[in-house]
Parts: C-alpha cells; structure tokens; sequence
C-alpha cells in the first residue's frame, strides 16, 4: 500500500540524487576550456629572434613604436576540466571559462587541432598581405612578404599583419608612423578585401595588451561589449570594421585631427 510521505522525507528523497548530480558533476570533465592572457609579440619587431615581417622587393621604413597582436592561451585540448575548475575561473578576473568548441573545432584529436591551427595561420597571413597591399594599390608591384610567428596558431591576428605590412611599406602616408610611435595592440581576422571579423576572448587579450605596455586596443567593433566588460584602466578601445578604418583611426589619433571612432 502506497505511503504518504512528510514533508522532510520528501527532502531527503529528492535532495539524494540531486547530491549524487553534483558529486558526478564535480569529477566528469566538461566541455569546456579555461583560458588566461596570452603572449603578445610586437609585428613590427622580432619572436624568438626572427623577424615576424621580411619584405623585399620595395623599400622598408624604419618604424617606431609597435603593433601588438593578442592571443590568449587555453588548456589543451586533451585537458580534462572538471567542475572545480570552472567555479575557480568563474570568479577570477584574469581566467575565463569557454566552450571548447569555441577555442578548439569538435572532435578532432590533439595533432589534427595543430595542423588546423597552423593551416588558419598560413590562411590569415596569405589574407594579411593581400589586403595591406590592395589597400596600397601595389598588389602589381612585385612585392614579397614573409610572415613568420612561432608557436602562433588560428587567423586572429590577420589585421595586425596587415597593419604592419602598411606601417613598414607606407607609415602615415606622408612619412610619420602609424603608430604614432605608441604601443597598439589589437585582434581581428581580415579577408582579402580588408575586411575585418570577430575574434574570441577579447576580455583576455585587452588585459594581455595592457600588461605588455599598450595604451590603445584595436577592437571588431562587433566585439565592443565584450572589450569593454572587463577593460584594464588607461587602454583606449578603437573600433575597427575595415583595414582601411583601421588605419584612418590611427593617423587620426597620431596627427591629433579627424574622427577616431570609440566604443
């Protein structure tokens, strides 16, 4: 015959799967990686002692200041993350937690993961140099360009390359730096056209700039929100739709005249 449960009973009967949820919860892995501030390298200078931009076949300018690609760095992907780890990096303000399939494509093992890195990699520079030399209509002109950045993989650092190849090739246009011969830093993928796409984990690579001296941050301005969720204090956001605005908003910033758009 069926029993009427208390109250109280009831509880406990409902609260022992639930602890037995969160006791499996804390020790299966997740699908998720935790990701930090990663590295920045300056694309105007050199990593691990190699030139990131070798251009031959037209004049170079010597160049002041620097233009700093942004990455973060995630677990691997064959790193099991597991409840602990997320509620860690839930309240640290220099971690943050992401979909794995966010920062690594599903499925794939750890050595297909690095080649399909490298391989958006070889894509976002063949992207960077098309651009920057459409932009300054020498596409023609017989111009070699070799990027090099070790241990770098993914397309985000496509409108850094492409803003670098324009500062060493053309600076300001009328014989001054892009930069300004400020620290920039900044993230974007970039089409060929000049176009420029959204990234992840921006809030990271805004701190990472801050930490490596950048005073402004070239953001996709579809990223503006994300940017400024988390923003260290003195970094001036820039947000960026195209090469060709990019580089407007930085002569405009450097000649102290025009519009230079901001979040």
């Amino acid at each position: 015959m069926p029993t009427r449960l208390t109250r109280p009973r009831v509880l406990a009967a409902c609260a022992a799967p639930f602890v037995a949820l969160l006791a499996t919860a804390a020790f299966a892995p997740l699908p998720f990686s935790v990701a930090q501030p990663g590295m920045t390298a300056d694309v105007l200078g050199e990593n691990k002692g190699a030139q990131i931009i070798t251009i031959s076949g037209a004049p170079v300018r010597k160049t002041s200041g620097q233009l700093r690609m942004t990455t973060i760095e995630a677990t691997s992907p064959d790193t099991r993350v597991g409840l602990p780890d997320v509620i860690d990096s839930w309240f640290s303000t220099d971690q943050a937690v992401m979909p794995r399939d966010a920062v690594y494509p599903s499925g794939d093992n750890v050595k297909e993961i690095e080649q399909y890195n490298r391989k958006q990699m070889k894509e976002s520079q063949d992207e960077a140099t098309r651009a920057a030399l459409d932009y300054l209509n020498r596409e023609d002109d017989g111009i070699d360009v070799s990027l090099k950045l070790a241990d770098v993989g993914g397309p985000s650092a496509g409108l850094l390359f492409s803003l670098g190849i324009v500062d060493k090739l053309n600076g300001d246009g009328s014989g001054g730096d892009l930069t300004g011969g400020r620290v920039v830093a900044g993230t974007g993928t970039i089409d060929g056209d000049g176009t420029v796409g959204a990234v992840g984990g921006v809030p990271l690579k805004t701190q990472a700039a801050e930490r490596d001296g950048a005073t402004v941050f070239l953001v996709p301005k579809a990223e503006c929100a994300d940017a400024q969720a988390e923003l260290p204090e003195g970094l001036r956001l820039i947000p960026v739709t195209t090469l060709k605005g990019a580089v407007e908003a930085l002569v405009n910033l450097e000649k102290g005249t025009g519009t230079v758009p901001s979040c």
